[in-house]
């Protein structure tokens, strides 16, 4: 049976935001921490395995001394250091080759060993998904397929410590992050109309409205 929509977490929506207060005593009946109480009792306790610690711990730290002041670039470095990663794969979109790089030879120079997986890893025609010439973003020529699954797998087999996926397409992200053995982050996520900025599109609401509709 489906539980009242009434309890159902909806943080978006939130004016309160009694969790970033402490004041649980102002919060919403479908905050989380009155209707999933006991759920995030049990989320808590999963911050005592070892990895689960060093990322938050490390997170944390990350965000207090570089909050406002350092890029996400800056960000990953600081992070991979401070949970002592070495070596760092990059999965990343073929038409973000040169971000890619640039990003790459920057964690070298930071002393980190770089495995690098492309998406289009295996030159798979799109055809083998069962996809139609008409399906193509361009019709009548060879067009491989994206390969997330490959790059997670390569990744997987390379032994990196840490993944950073680097404008892979919605949906190949996903794939990306199911078969990725984890941790793994994101440098940029793709958006071509918006120079690779998707909050772009809420900041000039009054302009792409229309066509969210």
């Amino acid at each position: 049976m489906t539980a009242n929509h009434e309890k159902q977490p909806d943080c978006a929506q939130c004016k309160v935001f009694a969790c970033s207060s402490g004041h649980k005593d102002k919060a919403p009946a479908n905050c989380p921490m009155i209707c999933e109480a006991e759920l995030l009792e049990q989320t808590t306790r999963e911050y005592r395995s070892e990895m689960s610690m060093e990322i938050a711990c490390t997170s944390a730290r990350v965000e207090a001394e570089g909050y406002c002041r350092w890029t996400r670039v800056e960000e990953i470095i600081a992070f991979a250091r401070g949970a002592g990663y070495k070596k760092i794969g990059l999965a990343h979109c073929i038409g973000l080759r040169r971000e890619a790089e640039r990003f790459s030879k920057i964690m070298t120079q930071n002393g980190f060993e770089i495995i690098s997986v492309v998406c289009k890893a295996g030159a798979e025609p799109k055809e083998t998904l069962g996809l139609s010439d008409t399906e193509k973003v361009r019709p009548g020529r060879f067009e491989a397929m994206c390969n997330p699954i490959a790059q997670a797998k390569l990744l997987n087999k390379a032994g990196v410590e840490l993944k950073i996926i680097l404008g892979l397409c919605v949906g190949h992200d996903s794939l990306f992050l199911q078969y990725a053995d984890p941790p793994v982050t994101v440098l940029a996520v793709k958006d071509r109309v918006l120079a690779h900025n998707p909050l772009g599109a809420l900041y000039a609401a009054h302009y792409f409205d229309r066509r969210f509709r």
